[in-house]
């Protein structure tokens, strides 16, 4: 059997080529209803699907934008990749998902296939502190948004969707001082992050200020359920006095309960844990996290809205966009 053409539904509908074309591919043009109905039904009964490169030669548009991911098994990106693919959805786009694994190298080749395949703009969390793709892009006059994640070098031109990470580590640091915690540990990243951005970096400048930092109840690892239950086992393993536990990130504090757990604390009796983020898993462990939330729908919601305000409209006015974050209390901090 030959492939089925377009001219092949025009002939069936009994219709042009050109208004086939315009009526599969939702472009207005003045019809019937009874017209366009034969025309999607032609399409539906032959299962033919319009050819998206044409479409793009003659729109100059793929109507497809990349959104490029460090870790997809970080319930964080996962969330976020949703929001923005329900909200491309909205606008007739649809997304290529690329996942670094939180490599530098990767990301330039990932955003090098993007560039190739014509994409429309590039949502891009950030693998390392610098590489080649933003250059890339750039150069390639790709419109693209930074999200989650600042980038060395180039704060002040890019245009960029983030969470005040300094206001949520105030807002947890003074939630667990309020529940009468005094030594307070920290879990952070061990890369990845501008110091002068990292919550890390926030978390020892602020807890200083309040003359409650001790060198001694920190530590970093990679942002992974085994990052968090290595760096809760060396952290324990010093022997310290600690009141409560603050994670840079929930999936290294579901990492941390469970080695706790395993070591006999009970949460939050002999120990409080916070994380950050909320992922929506934080609801169904057991005890549930109390978490310093970031708005992750509407991070990837802003996102993509600043990227199609890029695209469509040609604006080269940089534009960067600060959320801010809250606290979300269950059962982890008594």
């Amino acid at each position: 059997m030959r492939k089925i053409t377009l001219l092949d539904i025009a002939k069936y509908a009994n219709v042009s080529r050109t208004t086939a074309s315009m009526v599969l591919n939702n472009k207005d043009i003045s019809v019937s209803e009874e017209t366009r109905n034969r025309i999607l039904e032609a399409a539906k009964e032959f299962n033919y699907i319009p050819n998206s490169f044409a479409r793009g030669l003659s729109t100059k548009k793929s109507y497809t934008i990349g959104f490029v991911i460090p870790d997809i098994e970080n319930p964080f990106f996962a969330e976020m990749a949703k929001a923005i693919e329900i909200e491309a959805e909205k606008e007739g786009y649809s997304i290529i998902l690329c996942n670094t694994f939180n490599s530098g190298k990767r990301e330039e080749e990932y955003i090098r296939l993007l560039i190739s395949k014509l994409v429309d703009g590039v949502i891009l969390v950030a693998s390392s502190k610098q590489n080649n793709s933003i250059n890339m892009l750039n150069a390639n006059e790709v419109p693209f948004v930074i999200v989650d994640r600042h980038i060395d070098d180039i704060e002040e031109d890019i245009n960029g969707v983030f969470c005040d990470n300094e206001q949520g580590i105030k807002i947890g640091l003074d939630y667990l001082i309020k529940k009468e915690c005094k030594n307070i540990a920290f879990i952070g990243s061990n890369k990845n992050e501008i110091i002068s951005n990292s919550r890390l970096g926030y978390f020892c400048k602020i807890a200083s200020k309040y003359n409650i930092f001790n060198q001694e109840l920190i530590e970093e690892d990679e942002i992974s359920l085994e990052g968090g239950i290595k760096a809760t086992e060396r952290l324990i393993d010093r022997n310290q006095k600690i009141d409560a536990i603050f994670y840079s990130s929930d999936v290294m504090a579901i990492g941390g309960i469970k080695f706790l757990i395993r070591k006999g604390f009970n949460i939050p009796k002999d120990i409080n844990i916070l994380g950050y983020d909320n992922i929506g898993i934080c609801s169904f462990i057991e005890p549930e996290l109390t978490s310093v939330a970031q708005p992750i729908y509407n991070m990837g919601k802003e996102a993509f809205a600043l990227l199609m305000d890029i695209a469509k409209n040609n604006n080269n006015t940089k534009k960067v966009i600060n959320l801010k974050p809250y606290l979300v209390e269950r059962k982890t901090v008594k």
